[in-house]
């Protein structure tokens, strides 16, 4: 097999909360006309498979490399039914439904998945006083959360948080949350779908739900709650970098990590990996240099980079995310702690820290 940074079939979902911001703020191009809620960038998701759109192995589809060249694509030695991670670009030009994800013990026994969904949001940009609703108040129970929810009066139970740039806010499974209006956000997340919603109308259409099966939705959402996460926005930890660099980590997980690299210096960035690393633009186009070749990266684009490329070139001026699946002591702990960062702090990014 010859490897070489793999550009993806990208679904679009134009859901009734999306805008027009990935066009006109990040300069995503070819995207349809009308309301652009989510661009999935990496997505294995059952019917949302992404196919790699051109070089050697263009038309084979994320799910047949990913079990066919786990160790190339994914890194070696795992093993998994499917790519374990979704990537997103989200704009919530009106605010997300509320809603959580099961975890995974949630997804097997109730839903049949092999996994659940955990994620996080980095905050690409938000309007003046945007804010986000993630966790429940303390002291909420269930019976209080039902009759909130079926009020309709998220404010009465949940936590709303301020949203600010820059900014990256971990979910664990089974947080109820929602972001927007005005805000444009990169999402990280496990390979899933699952969800149970709050609302009174569909997020795909905003068609109204009946009465039974919106009662439905709630008492399946409250199966699913954990009353526990109560996560806080984080400006992330910076790593040390050469002059003109700017590297920080973002969160970190079991499930995933996430990191912003951002230059204007004449030389290119330098970064080397053993497992798969999902590489998003937040800035102007750039040139990626590997083994591979040489391969474009366009404003709010997405490359997926195999395990068994182990070192790419970035060109300057570059503002990149870098989304991978961590070992968490030597890709997060180990370095923050070396550059000074303590316990606390380092902790604060996730989960298993």
């Amino acid at each position: 097999m010859h490897w070489y940074p793999l550009r993806l079939s990208t679904p679009v979902k134009q859901h009734v909360f999306g805008g027009r911001a990935l066009p006109d703020r990040l300069g995503r191009s070819g995207l349809p006309d009308g309301p652009v809620a989510e661009t999935w960038e990496v997505s294995d998701v059952e019917g949302d498979q992404a196919t790699v759109v051109d070089g050697p192995i263009a038309g084979r589809s994320l799910r047949e490399l990913t079990l066919r060249h786990p160790d190339e694509l994914v890194g070696d030695g795992w093993r998994g039914p499917r790519f374990p991670l979704l990537t997103k670009f989200i704009d919530a030009h009106h605010a997300l439904p509320v809603h959580l994800h099961p975890d995974d013990a949630d997804a097997r026994g109730r839903e049949g998945e092999p996994n659940g969904k955990t994620e996080a949001w980095h905050i690409l940009d938000a309007a003046e006083g945007a804010t986000a609703l993630a966790g429940v108040r303390p002291g909420v129970g269930r019976e209080q959360l039902r009759q909130a929810l079926l009020a309709q009066d998220f404010d009465a139970v949940l936590r709303r948080l301020p949203v600010r740039a820059g900014e990256t806010l971990y979910v664990p499974a089974g947080t109820l949350h929602s972001f927007g209006p005005g805000t444009l956000v990169y999402e990280i997340e496990q390979t899933s779908d699952l969800q149970q919603h709050a609302m009174r109308h569909r997020m795909e259409d905003g068609r109204p739900l009946g009465d039974a099966e919106w009662h439905a939705n709630i008492e399946a959402l409250l199966d699913e709650w954990n009353p526990r996460p109560r996560p806080a926005f984080h400006p992330g930890l910076s790593l040390p970098a050469p002059p003109g660099v700017e590297r920080r980590v973002l969160c970190a997980g079991p499930y995933f990590a996430l990191e912003r690299l951002r230059t204007h210096r004449p030389l290119p960035l330098v970064r080397t990996f053993d497992g798969a690393v999902v590489l998003s633009n937040a800035g102007p186009a750039t040139d990626v240099l590997s083994a591979g070749g040489r391969h474009t990266l366009e404003a709010a684009g997405t490359l997926l980079l195999p395990a068994a490329l182990r070192r790419v070139e970035i060109t300057a001026p570059a503002d990149v995310l870098l989304g991978f699946l961590p070992d968490l002591d030597r890709d997060v702990r180990g370095p923050l702690r070396e550059a000074g960062h303590g316990e606390r702090a380092v902790a604060a990014l996730g989960e298993g820290l």
